[in-house]
């Protein structure tokens, strides 16, 4: 009974090593184009004080707002995978100039503006974006998030 033992456990060793063979493989993923459009939006600019009384107090020498607008980029979080290409439109609807400032990418947004650029996310982390004009940040902001691949799980058929 003992000679019998080692080769049933043999069989169904050999057994269980077939059903892995035959389940498929794990998809891998596949790098996607993404079409991406973030806007400059203006929170609270000169030009509104007009329609907000109390910026002008804000805005007055000493104000809070005092040399300072408060813009935003909207999105302010792209999230991609690593090795996706994005095609970035930039919209700049009004007429101050801004600049897109990524770690290894620098676009300059002209006022009244579309920019179009292409950037490909080679490495997976989290990369801080902001504006290049000094006194639109610490509000024009935000973060691009690159997953690594096997962080994703494949669509289904």
């Amino acid at each position: 009974m003992t000679s019998r033992r080692p080769a049933a456990l043999l069989l169904i060793a050999l057994a269980c090593a077939g059903c892995a063979r035959r389940q498929p493989p794990l998809a891998m993923y596949i790098p996607h184009t993404r079409v991406i459009t973030i806007t400059t939006v203006p929170l609270l600019v000169k030009e509104q004080q007009g329609v907000l009384p109390f910026l002008k107090q804000d805005f007055a020498r000493g104000g809070v707002l005092d040399g300072k607008e408060v813009y935003a980029f909207v999105p302010n979080t792209i999230t991609v995978v690593e090795g996706d290409t994005l095609q970035l439109t930039f919209v700049n609807p009004e007429d101050d100039e801004h600049a897109f400032v990524l770690h290894d990418l620098f676009v300059k947004l002209p006022g009244q503006a579309v920019t179009h650029v292409t950037y490909v996310a080679r490495a997976a982390g989290i990369y801080d974006f902001s504006c290049g004009i000094p006194s639109h940040v610490p509000m024009m902001r935000g973060q691009l998030v690159v997953l690594r691949p096997e962080a994703v799980t494949p669509a289904g058929p």
